[in-house]
């Protein structure tokens, strides 16, 4: 998404549900030259459309460890938005766990912490499309304008489906890695699914330091406040942002 010839820090982001790495494209202005700024491509979507849809969390997360190991040359720091952050979490500890490696951080975004995840009255991976695309229309995202044309639709919802499934059947193992990297927790103050109390549910993932702190505006906070959240992230970094 934004390369680096000679990085000094690099940053991984990882969607949402539903979501794909162009969601990201918007950040690299406002991130330092020599900071390398990077996206997961999950499948079925964008130009993945066609690869199979992962069923699994591990099948999320396997392929991201394998893509991350290569960089860790450099800081090496995971950000991932909603379901995004449960998996740049499993990543960041499977990195630790199997391979030793520290990441610098991990910020997880509009997710509850372990254990304080809230399930849905009705699961959305089967829920009728008027519903789901209700559902997703009241979250925003830059995803909600493919949601009135039918056509974009049959390309969107399955990867939405798919990706619900996963989060309503994910569960943080309590016995897995402690993380040894800083962990900072970022929330909107008006997410229906996410408070300071769960968010603080995070800080038991990391032996490091924990901070949260929230923005205004609901899950897709981050769209509204790209500039003081990179701003907030790349000077917890050492950073300075480049807007």
């Amino acid at each position: 998404m934004k390369p680096s010839a000679d990085p000094r820090t690099r940053i991984v982001c990882f969607p949402h549900a539903g979501g794909a790495a162009s969601f990201y494209q918007g950040w690299g202005p406002f991130v330092p030259d020599d900071v390398e700024l990077r996206a997961v491509r999950y499948p079925g979507r964008e130009d993945r459309l066609l690869d199979p849809l992962a069923r699994t969390m591990e099948e999320l997360v396997a392929p991201a460890v394998a893509e991350c190991l290569p960089l860790l040359d450099r800081p090496l720091a995971l950000f991932g938005h909603s379901m995004g952050a449960s998996v740049a979490f499993e990543v960041a500890r499977r990195l630790q766990e199997e391979h030793g490696a520290r990441v610098a951080a991990l910020f997880v975004s509009g997710r509850s912490g372990p254990g304080r995840e809230s399930l849905p009255e009705q699961s959305y991976a089967t829920a009728p499309d008027h519903e789901l695309v209700s559902h997703l229309k009241e979250l925003g995202g830059s995803e909600t304008a493919a949601l009135d044309h039918p056509d974009l639709l049959e390309l969107v919802l399955p990867a939405v489906r798919a990706d619900y499934r996963i989060v309503e059947e994910y569960r943080a193992d309590p016995a897995g890695a402690v993380l040894d990297a800083p962990v900072v927790a970022y929330y909107g103050d008006a997410d229906e699914d996410v408070d300071a109390g769960s968010a603080a549910a995070w800080a038991p993932v990391t032996r490091a330091s924990f901070t949260a702190r929230s923005f205004e505006g609901g899950h897709f906070y981050l769209s509204d406040h790209r500039a003081a959240l990179l701003r907030d992230l790349l000077s917890r970094l050492g950073l300075a942002a480049s807007r």
